[in-house]
């Protein structure tokens, strides 16, 4: 499965399938091992047939489905990955792929909803305790657009000023020394910044991000 921030929210790859089982029904892109490939090959292979995965800034083994009642037909062993987009890419996809966002997902087919809402727990989990956020933004960005790119991914408000204050703290933020140009309606230029690395890292494994309430919102 591939998500991606697009309009403000999270959304997730699909395609509607052709044939039965489950004929027009919108699915997770996937397929069949074929003879000498890795679980990643295979995923890579059946990913580019619906987006250009040089679009992808992170890929991960997700988990394995073994339920013999997951497949109508036959009994089928599935090993799911998720993948990352970020934000400014807009990857090509064919007729039959769409965007759609995770939080509202139309019938899909099998077990693919589990799946997708499984890919947005372990997305919202990494985003507290890894440095993962770096696969959703793009090259350079303002603190509040990070913000708005974390609050999309989470499902709630991020106080921009405390996750400025934990992730330069946890050394996971550059500054890159310059300024976004205000836009048409003016205002302070905004200091840009970046992730220090594209590699995934474990910043504080003890860290949670929580919707805002009386307390902090963002708990370091």
């Amino acid at each position: 499965m591939v998500l991606q921030v697009r309009a403000g929210e999270l959304q997730v790859l699909l395609w509607q399938r052709a044939q039965e089982p489950f004929a027009d029904s919108w699915a997770l892109p996937g397929g069949y091992l074929e003879p000498g490939e890795t679980l990643e090959q295979s995923i890579r292979r059946h990913l580019a047939e619906k987006v250009d995965v040089r679009e992808l800034a992170h890929l991960e083994q997700l988990e394995t489905r073994s339920e013999p009642e997951r497949t109508p037909d036959e009994w089928q062993l599935a090993t799911a990955y998720l993948g990352l987009v970020p934000s400014d890419a807009d990857p090509r996809v064919p007729d039959d792929t769409e965007w759609h966002p995770v939080d509202a997902l139309p019938p899909l087919a099998f077990d693919h909803e589990s799946i997708a809402l499984a890919g947005r727990e372990r997305l919202r989990a990494k985003l507290s305790y890894t440095n993962i956020g770096f696969a959703l933004a793009p090259g350079e960005f303002t603190i509040s657009e990070l913000r708005d790119l974390y609050g999309a991914a989470l499902g709630h408000d991020v106080s921009a000023t405390n996750l400025q204050r934990v992730l330069l703290r946890r050394r996971v933020l550059e500054s890159t020394g310059r300024l976004r140009a205000p836009g048409p309606t003016g205002g302070r230029p905004g200091a840009l910044f970046r992730f220090r690395t594209h590699a995934l890292e474990v910043t504080d494994q003890f860290a949670v991000l929580r919707p805002p309430g009386p307390a902090r919102a963002f708990v370091a």
